[in-house]
């Protein structure tokens, strides 16, 4: 009777012990818990005169820093706006600069436009957990990611756009508090564009179009996503790919190498595989943690679309290094304009690679239907003009 009483305390002991773990350890407990050491703050760019003029002007050519403060804290909201609209101002030439602790380099630098899930110089709806552009058109830039710093922060704005930015909004919420936790990381983000090419020997033989494929076991020639130096983890990222061929762009895997190695240490099955869909998607779609926001409405997969991953319940960890890599088109036989920012978490502020030029940023312009004619009047001619040719 003792043993059965004393085994029942226990269960009963468990039992309180699973709930109790369940109440502070949801999604949403930590609201419900009160914290110590903890000031809101915020710096936006209100009329300081108390009128509606809450914005801020930026040259062209101008840097503005919009956020700097000292001390201890986390920024945990940030959301901008601009005008003119992003037709005549493009957002893919104006760009974000943080930097941490006092460091005179910067450890986010990116277009404004594509860190908050704004491919291209376009503008439409993006909804994640941690960024999101919202109505009307993307015009609302939104991110949740949460910034930790010990010795101070600044966000900087540069306009290179080549006009001025007449009404630049902004809101920066952040915490103060007294002391940051040992572990708390530093938030970092890099943007990189490439137009990559074709393979010289394959050409572009997607899917064996052309022939027998080739084998790529070394990932040396694809498209560089993040190369990171230091401890960490890899928290996401949005990916832009044009694709000047009707032929599905997405049958690159992700190579991802951690720690030294020398062959990939994750190794992936294709594009759309990595962010969590299949069978070559061409559907516009929005998950939290993964999505498709923009995709082409062109002939097969010719032209623009944008995919994002984040890795908020799967971060990638590594402790000495980390280089996140991407075929463009299985064994890099693909020519694609490919644009991405990675979001990434390491023990120190570290910088970044200066990001392309306003030259190497410029999108590649559209492969339209007068293109595809004129293609196969040149195909026509290489087989004598025979009025009855088909095209195949």
């Amino acid at each position: 009777m003792i043993r059965t009483k004393a085994t029942l305390l226990f269960a009963l002991c468990i039992c309180f012990i699973s709930m109790q773990a369940q109440i502070l350890n949801n999604d949403l407990s930590a609201l419900s818990q009160i914290q110590q050491g903890i000031t809101s703050k915020r710096i936006s760019s209100y009329d300081r005169n108390g009128g509606t003029d809450d914005f801020i002007k930026i040259a062209n050519g101008e840097k503005k820093t919009i956020f700097d403060v000292g001390g201890a804290g986390a920024v945990t909201h940030i959301w901008i706006t601009m005008a003119p609209d992003p037709g005549t101002l493009s957002r893919n030439d104006v760009i974000i600069r943080m930097y941490w602790d006092g460091k005179t380099y910067p450890s986010v630098a990116s277009p404004i436009g594509p860190f908050f899930g704004q491919g291209w110089n376009e503008a439409y709806d993006y909804n994640s957990l941690p960024l999101s552009a919202s109505p009307v058109q993307g015009r609302g830039m939104v991110c949740y990611f949460n910034m930790p710093f010990a010795k101070g922060a600044r966000i900087e704005i540069e306009n290179q756009s080549g006009r001025d930015i007449s009404n630049f909004y902004y809101y920066v919420d952040y915490i103060a508090v007294d002391k940051l936790p040992a572990n708390a990381g530093r938030f970092h983000s890099w943007y990189n564009k490439q137009l990559m090419g074709a393979s010289k020997e394959e050409g572009e033989n997607e899917w064996g179009t052309l022939g027998k494929t080739g084998n790529n076991i070394t990932g040396k020639d694809n498209y560089v996503i993040a190369d990171i130096k230091g401890k960490g983890h890899f928290v996401g990222v949005n990916y832009y790919v044009h694709s000047p061929t009707p032929m599905w762009y997405g049958e690159g895997d992700d190579m991802i190498y951690i720690d030294g190695a020398t062959m990939p240490t994750l190794h992936g099955t294709g594009t759309e595989d990595y962010f969590n869909t299949a069978w070559c998607p061409k559907t516009p779609f929005s998950n939290p943690y993964y999505g498709y926001p923009r995709v082409n409405n062109d002939i097969g997969w010719l032209g623009r679309t944008h995919l994002y991953r984040f890795n908020i319940n799967d971060p990638i960890f590594f402790n000495k290094d980390f280089k996140f890599t991407i075929e463009h088109g299985h064994n890099n036989v693909l020519t694609l304009d490919l644009a991405s920012v990675a979001y990434w978490y390491q023990s120190e502020a570290t910088a970044v690679p200066a990001i392309p030029d306003k030259e190497a940023r410029k999108p590649m312009p559209f492969i339209n239907l007068g293109d595809i004619h004129k293609w196969r009047n040149e195909w026509r001619k290489s087989k004598g003009n025979d009025p009855k040719l088909w095209g195949n």
